[in-house]
Order: C-alpha cells, then structure tokens, then sequence
C-alpha cells in the first residue's frame, strides 16, 4: 500500500495565498465611487474617521447609518491592523461608500491605498512624503494632509499633489494623546487664507456645540471622530452635525 506523502508545511496555502487566489490583479476590485471624486471632495462638509467598530460588531450597519445621513468621506483609522485584516474592513468601506455615492480614504498608507483602489489616502506630518506617496498611488487618487500649525497650514496649501489638508487638534482629543491643542486660532489662520482647496477644521469636535465653535471661525469642511461614533444614534447624529453645516452656506 502506497501512503501519499505529506505535503511540504511550505506548500499549504496561507491566508494571502487564499485572498491572492480570489483577487488575483488587486487586494480586491471594489464597486465604482462617485464619478467625480475631485467634485465629491469639493463639496463635501463631514468627513468622519472610524474604527473597525470591533466592538460593536456592526461595521456595515454604522457606515450604511452615516452614509445616508450626511457624511461625505468615511476613513478607517485604527492603528497596528494587519495588511490583510485592513483590505478586508476596506472593502465593506469601499462597498458602503458605493450604495451611497459617497468617498472613502485610507489613513497613512500608500501601499494600502494602492491595493484597496482607495480614492483617498490622508497623510499625517510623519508619514511618506507627498512625491513619493503620488508615486505609488498614481495621479488619480486624492491626497489629503494633517497640519498643526501655521506654518504646516501655508505649506499643505500650496504643496504640489495635495488635494486637501486638516488643521488641528483643535482641542485636545483622545484620539491623538500626547498631542496639543492648535487652538481655534488656527482655524481663524486657515479661513483668512483659504483658498480653492478645501480644507477641514479637526481635532476634539465632540458636540454640537463645538462644531458651531469652530463654524464661527470659518471652517466649513469638519472631521469628527466620537460625535458620531460614541453616539447612540450615529446615523441622528451625523444629521445633526450635517444639517448644522448645510446652513453655512456653499463650502
């Protein structure tokens, strides 16, 4: 009797064995964005930042929730996730944004971003520079900066192979420890020197109050964290703020 030889421990597929066999050009062919993302990130006014929602285990249900309630660009930033694991949550990103007509972003990397067909990448200070992160990612995808300064706010806005940029924290936030407060100066800095690329308040906007804070001093774009996602209705949550921001007027 003939016993059939083990196969090698190198021969068995792996995870991303399995997940190249069933993707085999890209990480995964995602449904098609708006027609025009450069458009869509003109006019969009809520940008919202999310973790995997692990925790709840309602990843889809949120982002459907807030997606059809106001907000414009959904990122997914959480830290330390695996590449595979990040394509894998990019993917219900990418398949939400497409049944809303909305965009979605990758945070810090370019060899992600590449991979999901992201539309946007944001880069902090410390991540790739612009040029070679354009590099990767090619022409069509739109780049966005953080900036915690004056000085990062002048540089972003006229940064070749920017698309947008961030100012902030405005106040401290827990999503950024260890970081300071730009202060709602910054913001008054930003809006006296605003000009066709758009750029977004951030940083601690946690209530409506707040978010009518920092309309006061001329932001019309914001990004929020935990309004939306520590609320108990995001999806009334994300109204408020987008409704709130609707009647400022054209961004």
């Amino acid at each position: 009797m003939t016993v059939p030889e083990p196969h090698p421990a190198d021969a068995r597929p792996t995870p991303a064995d399995d997940w190249s066999a069933a993707h085999p050009t890209t990480a995964f062919d995602p449904p098609p964005d708006p027609a025009d993302p450069r458009r869509a990130l003109t006019n969009a006014r809520l940008y919202l930042c999310t973790d995997s929602r692990a925790r709840q285990g309602d990843l889809a249900e949120f982002l459907d929730a807030v997606l059809g309630n106001g907000v414009d660009i959904v990122q997914l930033r959480e830290k330390g996730l695996e590449a595979l694991d990040e394509l894998r949550l990019l993917e219900v990103f990418a398949e939400a944004a497409a049944r809303h007509g909305k965009l979605w972003a990758v945070n810090d990397r370019a060899d992600i971003a590449l991979a999901a067909g992201a539309p946007i990448l944001h880069l902090g200070q410390d991540d790739l520079p612009v040029p070679i992160a354009r590099r990767i990612v090619g022409d069509d995808v739109l780049i966005g900066r953080s900036t915690h300064d004056r000085g990062q706010a002048d540089a972003a806005r006229g940064e070749a192979g920017v698309d947008y940029y961030c100012t902030g924290p405005t106040w401290t936030t827990p999503t950024k420890p260890g970081r300071p407060a730009a202060g709602l100066s910054l913001l008054d800095h930003a809006a006296a020197h605003a000009d066709e690329r758009p750029w977004f308040a951030i940083g601690g906007i946690e209530t409506l109050d707040r978010l009518d804070e920092v309309i006061d001093r001329g932001a019309r774009r914001v990004v929020v964290v935990r309004m939306i996602t520590e609320a108990d209705d995001p999806g009334a949550a994300a109204r408020s703020a987008a409704d709130r921001l609707a009647l400022t007027g054209s961004p």
